[in-house]
């Protein structure tokens, strides 16, 4: 009787010498069929167009290595590979699978053309060959990132296109897509002509229904990336950030060239204008960026004496970061009460009002005609948490980390919570809206504000959402919050 085997078959779409999918399948079962295993259909597992460097990438790899894992046995016996470079080209990955199948699984890892004794010297051929597939892996990438700085540096595009842009013709620049490049003229003069910033020209944006490439909203940080493009003005930028970890490298390794296969969107001095204006805002002498030194409360907070608001400062103790606000009247001499406060003990003051406040069912508020703000971005925000949370639990059930009884639970828990976040969601006629609607609200933002995974312009939104503002009593020790609700 025959051994139940899978098959596991990678191809990178830039490798000349590799077999085909096909092609590989086809070698495996006809080794398979000459050495006593069988190779079902559902246990064929590929991965295509995927570097082998890393395994949470290839999810056809991972679905494999958690089916191995199977109780009370694997539902095969080992897995057939055309080489062991198709495993995996970074040998610790390789060794660390490899022994996990074999010895907790009783899984084989078998190459149909690198044979191999089960043996110490096997063990020893086996680790040379891998050695030998990452070497050359890592000397394959350095020869390719030689090709393309090359290529960048003769002003060749070689990138995914812009928004604005759309590429045609493989090989060729990128062509102006002109219902997007309007998009971004508008955002370029709204930045160089007003005081707006970049979340409030994304709002402007979405709120007269414009989108991004991806038929999404527009976002803050997706106005600044069109900001500090330089391919808007007909320049091609190259080595910008790590494809693996998608950090921003430093700017000394990147790659800026003027380039003829580029149509220019807006002019160099708009562009430098732009620019301008980002570094003096962003980038202070002999200070970190505003952007960090910002407090999502900030300009939020008001002094209980003389109604300005609270600014904050930062400083640097041994490689810890403290932030206070106080009055900027008293900082300047205007005001003679001092409300200072540090955020470690601001932030959980104003955490309990809401947490309070959420819990009630009326809390008297102002009620504004004009929507100033989209409650849907909270909504969003929370659902796009709950997407992530999703991916880590499924990731984890395919690393072997949670069985399929913790993910099954997890994942029903998920949906409950995305179920009740829609539902929160509908409309209701007016009179349930004064008596409810705001403490769910407020719900909604304490999520956001209490959220590790929200970013500081998420939690200033979300806040902004629902309070005008925060009136601080530092001798009373009492924050009283003016809330607002937006009228249909």
């Amino acid at each position: 009787m025959k051994k139940i085997a899978a098959a596991y078959i990678r191809v990178s779409t830039h490798m000349q010498e590799e077999l085909s999918p096909d092609a590989q399948l086809r070698f495996i079962r006809t080794w398979a069929d000459a050495h006593g295993y069988y190779v079902p259909d559902e246990f064929v597992f590929i991965d295509s167009g995927i570097s082998g460097r890393k395994a949470k990438k290839r999810h056809d790899f991972l679905r494999m290595v958690g089916l191995a894992k199977t109780k009370p046995a694997a539902p095969f016996e080992a897995i057939l590979l055309w080489k062991f470079n198709r495993f995996a080209r970074n040998q610790e990955e390789s060794i660390v699978y490899k022994s996990m199948l074999r010895k907790k699984c009783n899984v084989d890892v078998i190459s149909t053309t690198q044979q191999t004794t089960k043996d110490i010297y096997g063990d020893l051929i086996e680790r040379i060959i891998e050695w030998t597939d990452e070497f050359y892996s890592i000397q394959l990438g350095e020869d390719v990132f030689r090709g393309m700085t090359e290529n960048a540096l003769r002003g060749h595009f070689q990138a995914s296109p812009a928004f604005g842009y759309k590429v045609e013709q493989k090989g060729q620049g990128p062509v102006v897509v002109e219902d997007q490049a309007s998009i971004v003229r508008m955002i370029y003069n709204l930045y160089t002509t007003s005081t707006m910033g970049f979340y409030e020209i994304a709002r402007y944006l979405n709120e007269i229904g414009y989108k991004t490439a991806r038929n999404k909203p527009f976002e803050n940080r997706t106005i600044r990336y069109i900001i500090q493009n330089p391919i808007y003005k007909g320049y091609l930028r190259w080595n910008y950030q790590s494809n693996a970890t998608k950090e921003i490298k430093d700017a000394s390794e990147w790659i800026i060239v003027k380039s003829s296969q580029i149509t220019p969107i807006v002019s160099e001095e708009l562009w430098n204008q732009a620019n301008d204006r980002l570094k003096q805002e962003y980038h202070p002498k002999g200070g970190k960026p505003v952007s960090k030194h910002r407090h999502w409360l900030s300009g939020l907070v008001k002094c209980s004496s003389c109604g300005a608001s609270l600014s904050t400062s930062v400083q640097y103790r041994h490689d810890r970061t403290y932030i206070n606000f106080q009055c900027y009247k008293y900082l300047k001499g205007k005001c003679m009460v001092s409300h200072g406060i540090s955020e470690k003990k601001l932030v959980p003051l104003i955490l309990n009002v809401l947490k309070e406040d959420m819990n009630k069912s009326y809390i008297e508020c102002e009620r504004i005609e004009k929507v100033v703000e989209n409650q849907q971005d909270i909504l969003d925000v929370q659902l796009k948490r709950l997407d992530a949370r999703e991916v880590r639990i499924k990731e984890a059930y395919l690393n072997g980390v949670d069985s399929l009884a913790e993910y099954k639970s997890n994942k029903e828990q998920i949906q409950q919570e995305r179920e009740l976040l829609l539902q929160q969601s509908q409309n209701h006629d007016k009179e349930e809206k004064r008596s409810n609607e705001l403490p769910n609200k407020i719900r909604g933002v304490y999520d956001i504000l209490v959220s590790d995974q929200c970013s500081k312009d998420e939690k200033q939104a979300a806040i902004r959402s629902i309070v005008k503002k925060i009136v601080f009593d530092k001798e009373n020790k009492t924050l009283d919050f003016h809330y607002y609700i937006k009228e249909d």
